[in-house]
């Protein structure tokens, strides 16, 4: 049975060792040990029956968009969001010791990762193959030994499985970026005079005309800054749609407890998943690009 203290002194991800989402853990908490699951169901259960302190799960990312599945899973957990982490995503072209680049002739990856990487897979001319994942691409060309085979994964995968670096940084796009949360048992309340606040929730509209605009339209007239709303499908039906949102402030705040007023008067359900700091890499972000318009 796992003690209370080895249990806080864990980190889950969805994922096996070497994964994005590991070096997402290392990053933020490199003083827990990282704890491998194979689903993200998995990884909330890790927290949610005390095996692990946090949960770092993946939300989405700057070239392929969102993460299936998290944003109806997140609310079923009844875990909360406490912090989030943008983490910079650097594919390495990873083979077994002896490889070269000449001699490669096939690349295993998961397919957004093998997507992001198009220029350096024609430019080698090879074969690219769908792996389930990047870290698990990586441990099967290692445990295959293949000079002629390769996998596109994190520098943390390649040192966990003995692989070389052939190619480092061998992405498309120089903003690859994935955004995490980190989920716990317990809630924070953070302090807006030290820091924008992030408050994230679902809602359902009621069923009426014209539901959604005006449900939007507190935020407006009340000044919030939604940073992100996406909707998506409940229980598989086309009528049960739920909507994920990112606003800017606490909900205490005045401009934002109306708002979220306003949007309960035209929902059916209204529930906070989180209210923490925001990330650095927001304002960062927002400053590279109004510098590049």
């Amino acid at each position: 049975m796992t003690s209370s203290a080895e249990s806080d002194g864990k980190i889950a991800f969805q994922g096996v060792p070497g994964a994005y989402s590991d070096a997402a853990c290392r990053t933020v908490y490199p003083d827990l040990e990282t704890l491998p699951c194979d689903s993200f169901e998995d990884a909330f259960a890790a927290v949610a029956e005390g095996r692990a302190r946090y949960a770092m799960i993946p939300i989405d990312n700057s070239v392929a968009g969102r993460v299936a599945d998290v944003h109806s899973l997140m609310p079923r957990s009844g875990l909360h969001v406490i912090g989030e982490h943008f983490q910079r995503i650097n594919h390495c072209l990873l083979a077994p010791k002896g490889a070269t680049l000449t001699g490669l002739k096939t690349v295993f990856s998961h397919v957004h990762a093998l997507g992001q990487c198009r220029a350096v897979t024609r430019e080698l001319g090879l074969k690219a193959v769908v792996a389930a994942d990047t870290a698990g691409a990586a441990k099967e060309v290692a445990e295959r030994g293949d000079v002629t085979q390769a996998a596109i994964a994190s520098a943390l995968a390649g040192e966990t499985y003995g692989l070389d670096v052939l190619k480092a940084e061998i992405e498309d796009a120089d903003h690859n970026t994935t955004r995490f949360v980190v989920l716990a048992r317990e809630a924070i309340d953070p302090d807006p005079r030290h820091g924008t606040v992030i408050t994230t929730f679902v809602f359902r509209v009621r069923n009426v005309p014209a539901a959604l605009y005006k449900a939007m339209g507190g935020f407006a007239t009340n000044g919030v800054n939604m940073t992100k709303l996406e909707s998506y499908m409940v229980g598989g039906r086309f009528s049960a749609t739920e909507f994920y949102a990112d606003v800017e402030g606490h909900p205490q705040d005045r401009n934002l407890k109306q708002a979220l007023e306003e949007l309960s008067f035209f929902s059916r359900e209204v529930r906070i998943l989180g209210v923490y700091p925001a990330h650095p890499y927001r304002f960062q972000a927002e400053a590279i690009a109004a510098n590049s318009d």
